[in-house]
C-alpha cells in the first residue's frame, strides 16, 4: 500500500491509462478519444486525495507530422471538459511531441516533471505517484523518486520488474493500493 495524504501529487500517462489506446495509432480528434472503464469516476475521487493531478504524455505523432499541436489541444480540451463534467480535475497537461528518444521532455527523460515542479513548486517527487502503461513511464517516475504504478492495459509486465512498485489492472483500481492518512 502507498500511504498518501492530501499533499501528494498524481502523475498520469494518457494513452492506455486515461483513454483506451488505439492499436498502433494515435488519437487525432476528440471523436477517437474513448475513456477507459471507470476513469471518470476514479478521477472524481482523486480530487479529494491529491494536491495535484497532472498528465505527462509522449505524443510523437506531432513530431512525425501526423497531427498538429492544435489537433492535440482539441483532444485534450474534450478530455478535460468530460473530466470536469464528472467532478474530476487535471491541474495541467504536459506533452512531448519529440521524435528523439533523448529529448529532455520525452519520457523516460524528466523534462515534463521538471516543468511541473516549476509550475507547482509545492510538488514533492518523493510524495508523488506515476501511473503508466509502459516501462518508460516507470523509469520516468523512478528517475524523479516517485512511487510507480504499472497499468496492465496494453502491455504485460512482470510485477517484479525493478521499475514497478505496484501493478494494477486499470486506473479504476488505483484505490486498492492507496491508504489515506490524516498527516
Amino acid at each position: 500500500m502507498i500511504r498518501i495524504d492530501k499533499s501528494w501529487s498524481l502523475f498520469l500517462d494518457r494513452d492506455g491509462v486515461i483513454n483506451v489506446e488505439r492499436n498502433n495509432d494515435y488519437v487525432y480528434e476528440p471523436s477517437q478519444f474513448v475513456f477507459d472503464t471507470g476513469v471518470l469516476d476514479i478521477l472524481s475521487k482523486c480530487n479529494d486525495l491529491f494536491a495535484h493531478i497532472l498528465v505527462a504524455t509522449n505524443q510523437r505523432g506531432i513530431g512525425r507530422g501526423l497531427m498538429s499541436h492544435q489537433n492535440l489541444a482539441n483532444v485534450h480540451n474534450h478530455m478535460l471538459k468530460e473530466i470536469i463534467s464528472h467532478n474530476g480535475r487535471i491541474n495541467k497537461i504536459y506533452y512531448a511531441p519529440d521524435l528523439e528518444d533523448d529529448a529532455l521532455n520525452r519520457k523516460p527523460n524528466t523534462g515534463m516533471a521538471l516543468q511541473a515542479k516549476k509550475d507547482f513548486p509545492t510538488i514533492n517527487f518523493e510524495k508523488s505517484i506515476m501511473v503508466g502503461n509502459n516501462i518508460s513511464d516507470m523509469e520516468f517516475g523512478k528517475r524523479m523518486e516517485m512511487k510507480t504504478v504499472f497499468v496492465n492495459t496494453t502491455q504485460t509486465q512482470s510485477s517484479d520488474h525493478p521499475m514497478i512498485d505496484y501493478s494494477i489492472k486499470n486506473l479504476a483500481a488505483l484505490p486498492t493500493i492507496l491508504q489515506l492518512t490524516t498527516h
